[in-house]
């Protein structure tokens, strides 16, 4: 059977690493272990993770950011492959049972992810997903236009050969680091998905998700990366004006309007075809907060 390093970053999350780290080792499939590495926190981070014993590994290092947290968890695995888990998130039973047969069926598989839901801080469901995508998702990714692979940064088993051969993740960009390690992996193998909710992804309000701006900075970045493959040129336009709409709409619902404007003349001359969507934006808005209940 092949063997599957759990790999689990954390900083400053005492709160909901238990439910992380339980998660993991109440799998159908056990893992040959349970990696915790835990990036500088000072709360009580250490104190829980100390109640494990020695059914968890536990690596520190200075704070550095989640992507040199799980290449020092890379580093230090000692299974075939890697099953990532960030800390504020959690798995149900059988996620591990049902995605390792898709490498036995499949050996050349560079990546397996599923379906999630998504729930709020104190664990209430908000939604489900699984409209998941497999084979060669490389130019899906690129296109920004579906969701691909959700959540990347807890749903995806990788080889450790894989994981290496592509260099880790980039420190430069969170929080698109996942994004950008995703697509490396699928620029180069094909991707396996299992249809089914086995990640709970966890929104809260302190996740480095919520900072737009940064998101803008990394993926930018993780775009001029991928874009440096001429064979994927065709694709740029349409892929930065997609981006750039996504932004718009962001920035929009937090009300930075000079960013929204700034981002809309951005995605128009990229692609001039998302002058439609623009045009009919104030349309959906108005319906959006029809939409919404009354407080």
């Amino acid at each position: 059977m092949k063997s599957v390093s759990v790999i689990i970053p954390t900083y400053n999350y005492g709160r909901f690493i238990g439910e992380a780290v339980d998660s993991a080792l109440a799998q159908t499939r056990a893992p040959l272990e349970v990696i915790v590495v835990d990036d500088g926190s000072t709360d009580d981070t250490a104190e829980v993770l100390a109640a494990y014993s020695d059914r968890v590994r536990v690596l520190r290092q200075k704070n550095s950011g989640v992507a040199m947290a799980r290449n020092a968890g890379i580093a230090a695995a000692r299974g075939e492959y890697l099953a990532f888990l960030d800390s504020d998130d959690a798995w149900y039973p059988r996620k591990l049972e049902r995605q390792m047969p898709r490498f036995d069926a499949e050996p050349s598989l560079g990546l397996v992810h599923c379906g999630a839901e998504t729930i709020d801080s104190a664990g209430r469901t908000l939604k489900t997903s699984v409209d998941g995508m497999e084979g060669r998702v490389a130019e899906a990714m690129l296109r920004l236009d579906r969701e691909v692979i959700m959540p990347q940064g807890s749903s995806i088993v990788v080889p450790k050969r894989v994981a290496e051969e592509v260099g880790g993740f980039d420190a430069r960009l969170p929080p698109s680091e996942d994004w950008d390690f995703c697509y490396r992996v699928a620029a180069r193998y094909a991707v396996g998905y299992v249809p089914e909710v086995l990640v709970r992804y966890r929104l809260h309000g302190s996740g480095i998700h919520m900072n737009i701006a940064r998101m803008e900075r990394a993926m930018l970045i993780a775009l001029e990366k991928a874009f440096a493959d001429p064979r994927v040129q065709p694709l740029r336009n349409y892929s930065y004006g997609r981006f750039h709409r996504v932004l718009a709409g962001c920035y929009f619902e937090t009300r930075e309007l000079g960013s929204f404007a700034r981002n809309v003349v951005k995605s128009l001359r990229y692609d001039p075809r998302n002058l439609g969507y623009f045009a009919a934006y104030p349309l959906r808005v108005m319906r959006r907060r029809r939409a919404r209940p009354a407080a």
